[in-house]
């Protein structure tokens, strides 16, 4: 079976599955599939941002790289 055969039969299994559901169940079977798709738009969203590039300035001339690496490590177990 081809991949749009799969989705074709995907689609017909919810819907007749949907058509089974009491109103109030429709509703949330509809909520979670808003939910679902909040949920895709965030994991799409999570670059890696480097705006936090430079905030250790203040302590280059105090630790190696390796000795902030550890200090951070305990601020963050703080």
């Amino acid at each position: 079976m081809t991949r749009l055969g799969q989705r074709r039969n995907i689609v017909e299994s919810l819907q007749e599955k949907l058509k089974q559901l009491p109103p109030e169940l429709k509703t949330e079977a509809s909520d979670f599939i808003d939910y679902l798709l909040q949920r895709i738009k965030r994991k799409r969203r999570s670059k890696l941002k480097l705006d936090w590039a430079g905030g250790l300035k203040e302590f280059r001339d105090k630790y190696t790289s390796l000795e902030l690496q550890r200090k951070i490590s305990e601020w963050w177990g703080d």
